[in-house]
């Protein structure tokens, strides 16, 4: 891999996480055509960049979160300063709860996620049958409730609509969205917790790789790697100023419509022999 093929795949990183349109699926289409498949490594070591971005647009309703959590615990320094049922403390139960599914769903299949899941024609399905699922929610979803208004059960809901992601094409961002509005929830709502949601599951998941690479950022190598992140961060802190302005407005229907476009171009490429299902390192 080359500097501008890793600031390419950062800058695609950056534009397609917090969209419901699959960032992972996005590296992987534009690495094969650059005849570069970043590899599952790189594209969850990138995503830190990406969350990184997320912390520090939402440091204050993070800090309070975090803050009113620890202060309602049964035990600590801060023992129950706040009680159980307080707002900003539940969400913090929520966030950990809504984390647990893709934790264990992506450590039982890790190497289905790393390998065959990774197959260009599943992900052409899965982007065209998703881009219908949030088409229909958007479309049919009461669009009512708030985050305030979260259940215990609509919590695990949310947790496990995320976990749909660990297949690319599905989209982080477009499972808990889609889940949000299914359930009832406004555009906003659903998308600030998808935001607050993803940040322990994506975390974890690229720290978990810069681990296993030893330091190394996976076959892309540290310098390219940290260049992919870094561009990501900044690209990717733009794109949550525009996408929650958008969200309160307009509907996801063109997203659906992008997706669904995305999808046919990936089979027509792949029929063409210009795109590899499989990646081939």
């Amino acid at each position: 891999m080359t500097w501008w093929e890793a600031l390419v795949l950062g800058l695609f990183q950056g534009l397609t996480e917090f969209l419901p349109i699959s960032s992972s699926a996005h590296l992987r289409i534009v690495g094969d055509l650059m005849g570069q498949d970043p590899g599952a490594a790189f594209t969850a070591i990138t995503q830190i960049g990406t969350e990184a971005a997320v912390i520090l647009y939402f440091r204050r309703d993070i800090a309070r979160i975090i803050s009113r959590w620890a202060q309602s615990l049964p035990i600590g320094p801060w023992k129950r300063q706040v009680p159980t049922n307080d707002p900003d403390a539940r969400m913090g139960w929520f966030v950990i709860c809504g984390s647990i599914p893709i934790v264990v769903l992506g450590l039982i299949f890790q190497d289905a996620i790393e390998h065959a899941l990774r197959n260009l024609y599943l992900t052409a399905l899965v982007l065209a049958l998703f881009a219908l699922i949030l088409g229909f929610a958007d479309l049919r979803g009461r669009k009512e409730r708030v985050l305030t208004e979260l259940t215990w059960k609509h919590a695990w809901l949310f947790g496990f609509a995320q976990a749909l992601a660990l297949v690319p094409g599905v989209s982080r961002s477009g499972g808990t969205i889609t889940a949000g509005l299914l359930m009832g929830y406004t555009r906003e709502a659903a998308a600030r917790y998808s935001f607050l949601l993803a940040i322990p599951a994506v975390l974890g998941s690229g720290f978990y790789q810069v681990a296993k690479s030893g330091g190394t950022g996976g076959e892309a190598g540290f310098a390219l790697t940290l260049l992919a992140t870094i561009v990501a961060f900044g690209v990717g802190y733009v794109v949550i100023i525009a996408f929650l302005k958008i969200v309160s407005t307009y509907s996801y229907l063109p997203f659906v419509y992008y997706r669904i476009v995305l999808a046919a171009l990936v089979v027509a490429l792949l029929l063409g022999g210009v795109l590899e299902p499989l990646p081939s390192n």
